[in-house]
């Protein structure tokens, strides 16, 4: 696609579809080979964690963070574990840790608003007013997409709100949105309202796809014969780019061409697909996204979002939610209540950047600086086929170095370009109890009853003695259970 005069180039090409070239079996070599250097013969030995981990060249990254103590975390008991040790911190994919340079990024802002006050919006080398636009070149470069694609705004389901109203013109015979059935609930509230405010009804207008009966993923062919068979119904494809659920991560390039096929908008929620796996939204020619960024983007709990919208819409006025960061900065302050509609993601925004947020991200974008995400994207494989290795072996079903009853699936798919940072394991019995002694143990993972856990093996700052510990925890926490059963 060329680029319109005056903008910037459009980012690299990807090489891959979904940029992952690793295997199991790659994995499992790679473990082979540190054990032949290190002489530790068995692969389940947390000795073989620690050299992992002392051979990874991008373990200074943790150092960027604040990694939290067993002992400042609830409801852990003391007698239990160390509580000056560092917690086992899988939880990345409910809220990412804090990065060191944040807390001086925030102070800057927080000491220029105590000295300057209202001058703090238009002057600095960070002006208020335009803090957002700081941001576009680094989260460009996370989502794949140019600057004028990009606008850092809102929370996740506000943006969410902002494009469906955009994007979503439903005719007499075209007026379905298609979502996988156990996408978030922001996403099915989202829709169903956007649905009713537009006329229609949520049974006529509503597509949910269900995986295959017995099987915990969908099928990405399911999907795109779906598609091929309804499309002319569809006006929106909107689906998540990682499934929050099952880990699983949806192929976002073949999906749209599909929608695309059939004259359909494609639209995708990249809440746990942010900071998380390389995405080249404009080479997929992605009609619009959003995000949040408090998950592996490390802003903190709630903070500030983000919204794409492909460059071929940038000169596109189709009515939309307006506020007066929709209007362009150049006129702006002339303050005559006529609209001068910003181009691009930009005439998405609604109010002005609240700075604190701002501050977050901009903190977080000077960790990506300094490493790429393709670089975090391979630690991820790694790490996570570590942990499914591990699992496999101790815990599952047929293994032979099984020593507990409870057995452990892993739902999220085996296929690498098909997952990101995290897995999410099916317990064979309900998590009830064993939930609340991995929390006494110092274990921060993510609970979803009745028997799923959710472990996220984040690439910034978790490594293989984290992935090693957990599994020690667990081996515990089985026989305990065992035990009282």
């Amino acid at each position: 696609m060329a680029d319109n005069e005056g903008q910037a180039p459009a980012p690299p090409q990807p090489e891959g579809e979904q940029e992952c070239m690793c295997t199991q079996d790659k994995v499992l070599q790679f473990l082979n080979k540190m054990a032949d250097e290190s002489g530790i013969k068995d692969l389940t030995d947390p000795a073989l964690a620690e050299f992992l981990t002392d051979s990874d060249a991008l373990k200074g990254i943790r150092d960027l963070f604040h990694y939290p103590k067993a002992g400042t975390l609830p409801d852990v008991d003391t007698t239990l574990v160390d509580p000056e040790a560092d917690s086992i911190y899988l939880c990345g994919n409910s809220l990412g840790l804090m990065p060191k340079v944040t807390a001086e990024v925030m102070k800057e802002h927080l000491d220029k608003w105590a000295k300057m006050g209202v001058f703090g919006h238009m002057t600095g080398e960070v002006p208020w007013a335009h803090s957002d636009e700081h941001c576009l070149e680094g989260v460009g470069r996370l989502v794949g997409a140019k600057k004028e694609e990009v606008s850092v705004c809102n929370s996740l389901t506000v943006n969410i709100h902002v494009l469906l109203t955009a994007f979503y013109k439903p005719t007499e015979t075209r007026h379905k949105i298609l979502l996988e059935s156990k996408a978030f609930p922001s996403d099915h509230y989202a829709i169903e309202s956007q649905i009713r405010l537009k006329g229609r009804t949520v049974e006529e207008s509503m597509c949910c796809l269900e995986p295959r009966e017995g099987e915990e993923t969908l099928r990405t062919e399911d999907i795109i014969d779906y598609i091929e068979k309804n499309g002319d119904e569809i006006a929106i494809v909107f689906f998540s780019g990682i499934q929050y659920y099952t880990g699983q991560l949806f192929d976002i390039k073949a999906i749209t061409e599909a929608g695309h096929r059939k004259g359909c908008l494609v639209g995708w929620d990249l809440a746990h697909a942010f900071a998380n796996v390389p995405l080249h939204l404009h080479w997929w020619d992605v009609d619009f996204a959003a995000w949040c960024s408090y998950k592996y983007g490390c802003t903190g709990a709630g903070s500030i979002a983000g919204l794409f919208v492909h460059e071929r819409f940038l000169h596109d006025k189709r009515e939309r939610m307006l506020g007066w960061w929709s209007h362009k900065m150049s006129s702006r302050f002339v303050m005559d209540n006529v609209l001068d509609l910003d181009e691009g993601a930009s005439g998405y925004r609604i109010s002005n950047p609240p700075i604190h947020c701002v501050a977050a991200m901009l903190g977080s974008l000077k960790i990506f600086d300094q490493v790429s995400l393709e670089n975090l994207r391979s630690r991820s494989c790694y790490l996570t086929g570590y942990l499914e290795y591990l699992v496999k072996t101790l815990f599952g079903e047929d293994s032979d170095k099984r020593t507990t009853k409870l057995s452990i699936s892993i739902i999220t798919p085996e296929d690498f370009h098909q997952r990101g940072c995290q897995l999410s394991l099916k317990f064979s019995s309900p998590i009830d109890v064993i939930y609340p002694e991995l929390v006494k143990r110092g274990v921060a993972v993510d609970k979803r009853y009745p028997n799923v856990i959710r472990v996220a093996p984040v690439h910034l700052y978790n490594n293989y003695v984290d992935v090693r510990r957990f599994i020690s925890v667990l081996q515990e926490v089985a026989h305990i259970v065992e035990d009282h059963a």
